[in-house]
């Protein structure tokens, strides 16, 4: 079944809707496009702009998948994409920006379930607007895990004086947000990242690793630092997942995590398309303050001189920065401050 349809002046020419995308549910293409057309004001924000990295299942979630960068030579003339030059491909790559409504509904057309966006903007490729920490549990751990990780991410950067934000990878997993949208770097964000990561496995090996090992991560949560690449992309805020069901990445309060946490139960934080739009039509975009709010990146070393002393078997954060890590510029030094135990 093909349709033609007009979405914001564009016409665009819909094909194969009753195509079955997920075969346990029965969710079909026109689902899928009907999904992303309701949270169209939620998600274009969270993809403006971006270079957008997808991941196509012409044969449903059942079928081969394929990522796909470059905008292909069939899209309409309406469709923004960006130039950015790829060191590893030696070449300019066109990625496509879904700025608007009508782009959304022609990659959901292609099957474009999943979208990987950017943590930059492409007129500044090279500064992420934000930190990303991508919290993997190695089975049997799994999300209620990942919140406990979680829990623990966010006192450190209460101390800090950041504030952070959770959302479900849709997947198994959590993803913990830091906005910035201030000058920085990958260099920056990435080690400070690592900084943490380490930290938080040094103080809780029981449950927590910082390396990509698969062997290092039975029973425990990877926390995934090195998203925070201008080479890698995380799944995009609303974005579906192709698992069994149509699960999407579900913005979180901190309060549902503490509850799954306390609870022992996963179920509580998997959403899938219906109830997501339902969450947003309820509770807005809770992920708004990811788009505006600026923080910079502290500067651990010199945090040094205000951190107490480390207490027997604990970790002083400071201590954790590594003389080859790059630093960012005009960090704002806190008030002094008593050191966080994690």
């Amino acid at each position: 079944m093909d349709s033609s349809v007009e979405v914001q002046g564009r016409h665009l020419k819909l094909s194969n809707l009753e195509k079955v995308l997920y075969p346990a549910p029965g969710f079909t293409k026109q689902q899928v496009i009907d999904y992303y057309v309701r949270i169209a004001p939620a998600i274009i924000p969270h993809l403006a702009g971006r270079p957008l990295t997808r991941k196509r299942y012409p044969d449903g979630v059942d079928g081969e998948p394929f990522f796909e960068k470059n905008a292909p030579m069939h899209r309409p003339d309406w469709v923004k994409t960006a130039p950015i030059w790829s060191d590893h491909n030696r070449r300019t790559i066109h990625y496509v920006l879904a700025n608007d409504m009508a782009t959304l509904v022609w990659l959901a057309n292609l099957a474009a379930l999943e979208l990987h966006p950017s943590l930059a903007l492409a007129k500044d490729v090279e500064c992420p607007t934000m930190m990303v920490f991508d919290l993997d549990p190695g089975a049997p751990a799994d999300i209620v895990q990942c919140c406990q990780v979680g829990l623990w991410l966010r006192e450190i950067f209460e101390h800090f004086d950041l504030q952070s934000f959770a959302k479900t990878s849709g997947s198994k997993g959590l993803q913990i947000y830091v906005p910035l949208n201030t000058p920085t770097t990958y260099d920056v964000t990435k080690s400070f990242a690592h900084t943490l990561a380490r930290l938080l496995e040094d103080q809780h090996r029981q449950l927590v690793v910082s390396e990509m090992k698969k062997q290092l991560r039975t029973g425990k949560v990877f926390v995934d630092w090195s998203q925070n690449d201008e080479h890698k992309t995380t799944i995009g805020v609303y974005s579906l997942r192709a698992r069994e069901y149509p699960t999407v990445s579900t913005p979180v309060t901190w309060d549902e995590v503490e509850r799954t946490h306390k609870k022992k139960d996963a179920s509580k934080l998997v959403f899938e398309a219906k109830q997501v739009v339902a969450r947003v039509e309820k509770l807005g975009d809770i992920f708004e303050p990811l788009l505006e709010l600026k923080q910079q990146v502290p500067d651990l070393k010199a945090m040094a001189a205000d951190l107490a002393p480390p207490e027997p078997e604990k970790i002083e954060i400071a201590a954790e920065a590594d003389e080859d890590y790059p630093q960012p510029r005009q960090a704002k030094k806190p008030a002094a401050r008593k050191k966080a135990k994690l």
